[in-house]
This record gives structure tokens, sequence and C-alpha cells, in this order.
């Protein structure tokens, strides 16, 4: 039997250095489509039971439920969103900043887990030169998988 070995899980300064990294020159309703497109395209090829959502200054451009995703995944990207409106960062990395402080989101942020959670899987839609304008989130596979199914995405859309 093989031993499996435990997921890295990235430290706050590389998900700052992912958040500097990935941002946009512009994004468009097209942008939104092409993005929510490719991450619909990654998250089918590997079956993964998601729903996927990109906001814009409070509109919704985009929305897909694959297979195996329920409301329940809708109510998760809502809350993970709202944490990246409120802090300007990554639903991950505002809860690893919190972890890194010895404590929790849940119980040192003083707002309300039903409407907010640092729970991976929503980005911010960052504009070069105007700040964080939206957010692109996905729920549906444990959090670091969340979040790493958005920066993969993110990242082939930048490159390309």
């Amino acid at each position: 039997m093989t031993p499996t070995t435990p997921e890295l899980v990235p430290s706050v300064e590389e998900l700052e250095a992912q958040q500097r990294r990935l941002v946009f020159p512009r994004f468009t309703h097209d942008d939104a489509w092409a993005l929510g497109s490719l991450l619909f395209e990654l998250a089918r090829e590997r079956r993964a039971p998601v729903a996927i959502d990109i906001h814009r200054a409070g509109q919704q451009l985009f929305h897909a439920a694959l297979p195996g995703s329920t409301p329940d995944n809708d109510a998760w990207i809502a809350r993970k969103r709202r944490v990246v409106e409120r802090y300007g960062a990554a639903s991950y990395l505002v809860g690893a900043r919190f972890r890194a402080k010895g404590t929790t989101f849940e119980e040192s942020s003083r707002l309300d887990p039903d409407v907010y959670a640092a729970h991976g899987g929503s980005f911010p839609i960052t504009v070069d030169g105007a700040g964080v304008i939206g957010a692109v989130t996905v729920s549906g596979l444990p959090q670091l998988q969340d979040h790493r199914l958005v920066v993969e995405a993110l990242e082939h859309f930048l490159d390309g």
C-alpha cells in the first residue's frame, strides 16, 4: 500500500502572489462569457460537480451548474463572493490570513457565517488601474480544489 502524500496547502505569500499576478487589462461581458465557458469545460472534462458564477459590479454575468451540483452550491457561491467583495481578496486567502493568526474567519471576523464564507473558490476579478471589480466563483469541490480550479482557469485565460 502506497502512503498518500498530503496536499500541499499554499502559504499566504503564495496566495497573495497569485492575486498580484492574475490581473486583467480589462473585463467585458464577452470576457465573462469566455472565462465562464473555459471553467465549464475544465469542470466538465473532470466531471466536477460544481456551480460556476461570475459577477461584475453587482451583476451576474455568467452562471452554470454541472451535473452533481446542488442549490446549496449557489448559496456557497454567494457567501464566498461576499468575502471577495468585502475584503478585495480571494476567499481562500482571507481564510488563510485568519488561520495564520491562529484563529478562524468564523471566530474572529465578527461577520455572520450564514452570509460570509472564507472558504476557497472565489477569486477577485482585478482590472489593472481599476482594482477589484468582481469575482469568479466555483463551488462543489473541497475548498482548496475549488480555489485551484479558478486559478487554473484564470491562468489559462490571461496567458492565452
